[in-house]
């Protein structure tokens, strides 16, 4: 059984489909080169919506001081996910923009990109492995996975999220193999890059939960 996050919610039925479906978090994206970006008066709207029922987390990407200045006084995110090439200092320094932490995402494509985690332990209070991008794509939400195996009996002194290529067809397997309490979808339950699916979402997380 693995809570889940669903990422790149645009619209209120998406929001709604991953409150009832039981998530965990839903991520709202701030980098306005993915196709899952909304505006700041979208996610402060959303984020009012899902106060209170579900954690908010807004997804960054090498995000400025001023920017993550007026994220943090209108959407109010309970989390900041970085996902770009933040250094463990910055990673640190991101903590004062939300109410309970940072998650900080990894790529990961073979086993020695885990050694990285061990700098971001101390800073990040969750941390996110996700498919090492390819040459030239988005930092995530490029729908490929990487080798779950890669994880099976890790252990990390923070909480992990497994991220990359999931869907409501293989997250029960890639749960038993990575041994992932806690997994993140965005592709995986859209029927367009970008728009997400609310049936989709609701068989993700029952197949996540299960």
């Amino acid at each position: 059984m693995a809570q889940a996050k669903i990422c790149g919610i645009k619209d209120a039925a998406a929001l709604d489909a991953a409150i009832r479906g039981g998530a965990r978090f839903i991520g709202l994206v701030l980098f306005p080169k993915s196709p899952r970006h909304i505006s700041l008066d979208t996610a402060a709207a959303l984020a009012a919506r899902a106060r209170g029922r579900i954690d908010i987390v807004a997804l960054t990407v090498d995000a400025p001081d001023a920017e993550l200045e007026a994220i943090a006084s209108a959407v109010r995110p309970d989390w900041i996910q970085a996902h770009g090439a933040e250094s463990t200092a910055r990673t640190a320094a991101l903590r004062r923009f939300a109410t309970k932490g940072v998650i900080k995402a990894l790529g990961v494509a073979r086993s020695a990109d885990l050694a990285a985690a061990a700098g971001y332990e101390p800073v990040a209070d969750m941390l996110l492995f996700d498919a090492k991008p390819p040459p030239g794509g988005l930092p995530g939400g490029n729908a490929t996975a990487f080798d779950w195996q890669i994880l099976a009996g890790r252990r990390f002194s923070r909480p992990w999220m497994l991220s990359g290529g999931l869907t409501p067809s293989n997250v029960a397997e890639a749960t038993r193999i990575s041994g992932a309490a806690l997994v993140d979808v965005s592709s995986g339950v859209e029927s367009a890059p970008g728009l997400k699916d609310p049936t989709r979402i609701a068989q993700f997380l029952a197949a996540a939960r299960h």
